[in-house]
């Protein structure tokens, strides 16, 4: 029930569109069962009529009431079906400003296809909540009300029994239905996201899959996942097709039982007899009013359960929150970090929607990290202008304080200070604006180089766009292609190569000109030749911007990575093992210590002469 309260919220803006497409299905209904009984008096009434004019006026009824049922199912449609998709694009806005909030911390182990699951088909689900399940109980509701009234005015006996055959079909049957369907319907809608999730897992990772010869066993797990989703519509639809039997078979009983009641009052005068066949017809053509409220409830289920699944990560804590009263942005890139020691959480984050309800569903958002810190005790000052170097195997905590400095997620222990203040004391965007970002596995949007690059700085000219790819050097390559800046890099720039999508990285940083430059392993996966080339040209740009006008010192630069290239340019090399600083200095000097950086120079310089 509060999921479905809180469904129901969504529809408030909108109680004006409900109201009027409850009022235009009544109408419809009104006007089905109007034309029946009208078309019943008018066969009547001419099987003893001595004149047409007797029945002039029931002829002109069938047709006005023909017409109308026409009219208003048309419009209840249309008003129903607008007031769903007006609802559908409220829940789409409303689920992306929920999720935006917990990227990248909350997200980081979700399965894509999971959530593409509940993204596209459990909120599409949906729409049978608004039409078919919401408004047709209000529209019943009034015709059995309606039909109890004037079947009364010919006999009591007759509206109590219309009422009893509607309500047995409208409330006995669809709670009964509700009641098979519940454990199906919720089966139906995990089975279905395994499905997705499945797919999308096997085409992102069909290369692979290919390479190892693992098509045959994802296949039979894919057929697997897909034979139960078919078990289980199977079952529904046996239930289906029991229950559209029952619907019938109460509809026929309740025809019967009418005429039954109706023939006696025709005998003993008590009811002309024309009005045998209203009764009868009018009571046929009013069950129109109930017959879809069990389908109605056999999917009800499955919406409640889309839903829960939705309020699951929406109801979700985001791992970092904006002050209740932030700071101005801030105005110098003076970057200290004091004492800082982090550590992953471990276990499920709480929801705040119904636990009961979906403690079938796996937590989508458990955080599989390890239990020891991450970070211990990291310590180290940026003035502005000044480059700095943090280096380590891989696991020694490097990219995760990348992660703290961006704010995606919130430190617990010692402080990050920017322009003299606590990092977690700006608003994230204000944090992040200081930051222009390459990262290690940078994301580029299946669209035009020109719309990548923009994505830093949405306002860029072109001129803005040609010289930042100049200074990473792939304007030249850029315009050799056919549609220059308007070419399309395929979903995740894939056709473009390693070096391209880096220096493409490169150069929306460099539109985005934020006073501090973070590069999180930006040579990520290159081969050597291009490595150079890219760390070359890094440190060329680096230079060149780091000062201004003479003397004017006006960037900072924080170098991410485990490959030692290029690092001799760096102002300060920070030496990261198991997540604490163990050495640092210049390039020369850590060299001259023997320690682990120098383990790792000379691992580095084997494999490169090998």
């Amino acid at each position: 029930m509060k999921t479905f309260i809180r469904l129901f919220s969504f529809i408030k803006p909108f109680w004006r569109e409900l109201l009027l497409a409850i009022l235009i299905g009544f109408l419809t209904i009104a006007a089905s069962i109007s034309l029946m009984s009208t078309s019943a008096w008018l066969i009547s009434t001419a099987a003893i009529a001595t004149s047409i004019a007797q029945f002039g006026v029931s002829v002109v009824g069938v047709r006005f009431f023909g017409i109308a049922r026409g009219v208003f199912r048309y419009l209840e449609r249309l008003v129903s079906h607008s007031l769903t998709f007006k609802l559908l694009a409220r829940l789409r806005v409303w689920f992306y400003q929920s999720i935006e909030p917990l990227a990248p911390a909350r997200l980081v182990s979700a399965r894509s296809g999971d959530l593409l699951s509940r993204v596209i088909t459990d909120i599409e689900s949906l729409d049978n909540l608004y039409v078919r399940v919401l408004a047709p109980p209000l529209v019943a509701l009034v015709v059995i009300i309606a039909m109890g009234i004037f079947m009364g005015t010919f006999s009591v006996s007759l509206g109590l029994t219309v009422v009893g055959f509607l309500l047995a079909l409208g409330l006995g049957l669809t709670v009964l239905t509700l009641i098979l369907n519940r454990d199906p319907g919720r089966t139906l809608v995990e089975e279905r996201s395994r499905l997705r999730a499945d797919l999308v897992d096997s085409v992102q990772g069909l290369p692979d899959l290919v390479a190892f010869g693992q098509e045959k066993a994802y296949f039979d797990k894919i057929q697997s996942t897909a034979s139960a989703f078919s078990r289980t519509q199977a079952r529904l639809a046996r239930l289906n097709g029991f229950q559209s039997g029952l619907a019938s078979l109460i509809t026929g009983l309740g025809v019967l039982s009418m005429l039954y009641l109706a023939i006696p009052l025709v005998s003993e005068g008590k009811i002309p007899g024309v009005f045998l066949a209203v009764v009868v017809l009018g009571t046929m053509a009013s069950f129109e009013a109930v017959q879809g409220l069990p389908q109605a409830a056999q999917l009800l289920e499955a919406n409640l359960q889309a839903a829960r699944r939705l309020f699951e990560i929406a109801d979700s804590t985001p791992a970092v929150n904006d002050p209740a009263e932030p700071l101005p942005r801030p105005t110098s890139a003076d970057l200290s970090v004091q004492t800082l020691s982090f550590a992953y959480e471990t276990s499920p984050q709480s929801t705040q929607s119904d636990s009961k309800e979906i403690k079938k569903t796996p937590s989508w958002n458990v955080v599989p990290f390890v239990v020891r810190n991450v970070l211990s005790d990291i310590s180290f000052d940026l003035p502005t202008g000044r480059k700095i170097a943090i280096v380590g195997p891989s696991g020694a905590g490097k990219s995760t304080l990348a992660n703290l400095l961006l704010r995606f997620w919130d430190y617990a222990e010692g402080e990050i200070r920017l322009d003299g203040q606590d990092l977690r004391h700006y608003t994230q965007v204000d944090a992040r604006r200081m930051f222009s970002v390459v990262g290690q596995n940078t994301y580029l949007f299946n669209a035009s180089l020109r719309e990548n690059l923009q994505l830093a700085r949405p306002w860029a000219t072109q001129a803005d766009l040609e010289t930042a790819c100049q200074q990473a050097q792939l304007h030249d390559f850029i315009m050799s292609l056919p549609d220059g800046y308007e070419t399309f890099v395929g979903e995740r720039g894939l056709n473009l190569s390693g070096g391209e999508r880096q220096r493409l990285a490169i150069a929306r940083a460099l539109l985005k000109d934020a006073p501090i430059f973070l590069f999180d392993e930006p040579t990520a996966n290159l081969d050597p030749t291009t490595e150079r080339k890219i760390v070359e040209t890094l440190h060329n740009i680096l230079d060149s911007r780091s000062v201004s006008a003479g003397e004017s010192v006006t960037k900072s630069t924080i170098w991410i990575t485990h490959r030692l290239i290029g690092l001799e340019r760096m102002d300060e090399i920070l030496v990261l093992d198991a997540g604490k600083i163990v050495a640092h200095g210049t390039h020369d000097d850590l060299l001259k210590q023997d320690g682990l950086y120098k383990k790792m120079w000379d691992l580095q310089n084997r494999a490169l002469i090998a």
